[in-house]
């Protein structure tokens, strides 16, 4: 029984830290075959750059990722495009490009599937990624 009442205030104590320390995703999604960022997600970018209290308590990476439509060379190509679109909107937000992490993924490790149309959709994107340090 003290063992079952230990585990319950270890993990009511250390819940709410570990809640606190996950990281920060905002997902960028772009049409088929595109870099581009628009007005409307240019100030979604910049909304969730704003939200985050001191932003300097976060390492800043972003994963870029493409579907598999066209080759491999032309989808790293497209990946890089597009993590360099986000780096710029993000320096836009007073984040300098060596503070940004990045993985150009292109068509490998999909999170979604491709087969689908909506899985394709869904692996056009860029993830910005915010991970709290801890200092």
């Amino acid at each position: 029984m003290k063992r079952i009442i230990f585990l319950l205030i270890v993990i009511t104590v250390i819940s709410p830290t570990f809640s606190q320390n996950t990281d920060l995703i905002k997902s960028v999604f772009f049409g088929g075959g595109s870099a581009y960022i628009d007005e409307v997600q240019a100030g979604e970018i910049r909304e969730f750059i704003q939200s985050v209290p001191n932003l300097d308590n976060y390492q800043i990476s972003i994963s870029s990722h493409t579907d598999n439509i066209g080759g491999a060379e032309y989808n790293q190509w497209l990946s890089e495009k597009r993590s360099d679109a986000v780096t710029y909107e993000l320096g836009q937000n007073q984040i300098p490009p060596e503070r940004i992490g990045r993985i150009d993924n292109g068509q490998h490790n999909p999170h979604f599937d491709n087969r689908t149309l909506n899985g394709r959709m869904a692996n056009r994107r860029v993830d910005i990624i915010l991970t709290p340090l801890f200092l």
